[in-house]
């Protein structure tokens, strides 16, 4: 089958996707969105388990992240916030530890201060990543490489490396300082508050509500279910084919795969060999995100444990009569299957021995074949080597989502960044392509 005449044709139905179809539409082009799953959200999914809507994938939002602040705004959406923890506890030096968030927070905030001290120098622009022309020298260097440059102790020194686990959602010998010099930078160079808006708020229905509202906004055509298996440019066109035989034809194309399958399409012609380079490199997020059900939880609480253990952060969220409900981290989902409810007990008995799961669930964003990774967060060298070669279009063909934002690059906030800014590009090639047909 054959569908044609689309003037946009995008590959993903995530935050990136549906914005970029409103966008367009906006300026009167005719698009469709091809979503592989049967649902629209990527990354995204407001999803009920364990007897209420628990978010899968991505959650939090904040005032400081200005482009999904906007969109909140626009649709009149309520968010609320997380539990502020009541009690801390934590592995460090090998020892068990129980104390407030001041005393955890407290403990590094020297470490995180010096850590994070060359971030203005980099990124005095956060949102211009790439303009800083002193950029190279430092973006060889990891997270691990700059903790032990400091002069930490073994305490500080685990705390730390469990933070940065936890925010690159892997492991911090993979990770690029200068992906943390960004966060600072966009977080008013303040690491405390760079945690608050992370974790702090979250929209009051769900991100699906948001999502909705942007998608209802945009008039285009949606095929769910549908996976595409190559992009090839046709004489002036482009026709994207799917893996069940559908062809369909438009003028330019939005590829909104995350970096780590962008390289699951066969392109004709061929992605530029840096596209392709940082494809098969891949970013450093691999972990693994759960929910559990703790009996006999009621105070809200938090807790971090050493990097190389399956589980390194937990947070109290709900109540659930005389239950509580936590979400958590590991930095590698091959340690941890968020379904297995011993598998989730065990591996927070190392902090907690007591603790009693009653339910666990969760998804495993990098075994799912359309994701291939959690949020993304660059390794080393990928800032300076790739960014803008993976913002550059090649010819109609254009590369979106928060993957490649120059802001908050892994949250809505950065796809919806990247769908503005991949949206105008798309218009000008748009207007120079009908400009050039009126001349012939």
């Amino acid at each position: 089958m054959e569908h044609g005449n689309y003037d946009v044709i995008i590959i993903g139905g995530g935050f990136t996707g549906v914005t970029a179809a409103r966008e367009l539409n906006q300026k009167g082009y005719k698009t469709v969105i091809l979503e592989a799953r049967d649902r629209l959200g990527g990354r995204t999914w407001f999803d009920h388990r364990m007897g209420r809507n628990l978010e899968m994938g991505g959650t939090w939002v904040h005032w400081f992240q200005p482009h999904v602040w906007a969109e909140i705004t626009r649709y009149q959406l309520d968010v609320v916030p997380s539990p502020v923890p009541d009690k801390a506890y934590w592995i460090s030096n090998n020892e068990a530890h129980t104390g407030t968030i001041d005393e955890l927070f407290g403990s590094v905030d020297k470490g995180m201060n010096e850590l994070l001290a060359d971030s203005q120098k980099y990124f005095p622009l956060p949102y211009k990543p790439l303009q800083a022309d002193n950029l190279k020298e430092m973006d060889h260097l990891t997270v691990t490489d700059m903790l032990k440059r400091l002069d930490l102790t073994a305490d500080e020194y685990d705390i730390m490396h469990s933070i940065w686990a936890l925010n690159f959602n892997g492991s911090p010998e993979e990770g690029g300082i200068s992906q943390t010099y960004r966060w600072a930078a966009l977080s008013n160079y303040n690491w405390v508050l760079m945690m608050d808006i992370c974790a702090s708020f979250k929209l009051a229905k769900g991100t699906k509500e948001l999502l909705e509202r942007i998608a209802s906004d945009a008039d285009t055509d949606i095929f769910l279910s549908k996976v595409v298996s190559s992009i090839a440019k046709t004489g002036e066109n482009y026709t994207v084919t799917t893996k069940d035989g559908e062809h369909f034809k438009g003028k330019t194309v939005i590829n909104t795969l995350p970096l780590n399958i962008l390289n699951s399409i066969d392109y004709q012609p061929a992605l530029s060999i840096k596209k392709q380079q940082a494809g098969a490199e891949g970013q450093t997020s691999k972990g693994v995100k759960f929910w559990a059900k703790v009996k006999g939880l009621t105070e809200p609480m938090l807790l971090f444990q050493p990097a190389d253990y399956p589980i390194n952060y937990a947070q109290y969220e709900y109540a659930d009569g005389d239950d509580g409900i936590i979400v958590g981290f590991g930095p590698d989902a091959t340690k941890l299957d968020p379904e297995n409810r011993v598998e989730v007990e065990e591996a927070l008995r190392h902090c907690l021995p007591d603790i009693e799961v009653i339910e666990s669930t969760g998804h495993d964003w990098v075994a799912d074949e359309f994701a291939g990774e959690t949020w993304p967060m660059q390794r080393n060298n990928q800032l300076s080597d790739y960014l803008a070669e993976l913002q550059r279009p090649e010819d109609g063909l254009f590369i979106a989502g928060a993957d490649y934002a120059n802001g908050w690059a892994g949250f809505i906030d950065g796809a919806i960044e990247s769908a503005f800014s991949t949206t105008r590009k798309v218009y000008a090639y748009l207007r120079k392509l009908s400009q050039n047909e009126t001349t012939v």
